[in-house]
């Protein structure tokens, strides 16, 4: 029985995992998806890219100051924060989006986060 007691602590754990999906392409009009990389000698720059961003989709989205080789700041939809902490989400988009651009580039991401919970209930 006690053997019972603890499986079920660990079975009534719920399993958790994200799966995520990137689409990464060239920048334009409208300009926001749900993440913008933006290099660091691009021809817009974070300032720049907050004001459009206050302007299109008010209190939508996080703009983060980054300290990377190719990009100097990211804005993400807080939707997609509140599914997959920054610290998770943003090393992604980071790895994904340098292997395709340079400093002068500024890419927008198209993110789907999928979340599964598998749970066990006793019967």
């Amino acid at each position: 029985m006690s053997s019972k007691a603890g499986s079920h602590s660990r079975g009534s754990e719920p399993l958790r995992k994200a799966e995520m999906t990137i689409r990464l392409s060239e920048f334009e009009i409208p300009p926001m998806q749900d993440a913008l990389l933006v290099g660091k000698k691009a021809p817009i720059g974070p300032e720049a890219v907050r004001r459009m961003v206050d302007a299109v989709s008010p209190e939508q989205y996080e703009i983060i100051r980054i300290d990377h080789q190719v990009f100097e700041a990211a804005v993400l939809k807080r939707s997609l924060l509140k599914l997959l902490p920054e610290d998770k989400l943003l090393p992604i988009l980071l790895e994904e989006c340098e292997r395709v651009a340079d400093e002068q580039a500024v890419v927008k991401a198209q993110v789907n986060i999928v979340i599964q919970v598998n749970r066990a209930v006793d019967l």
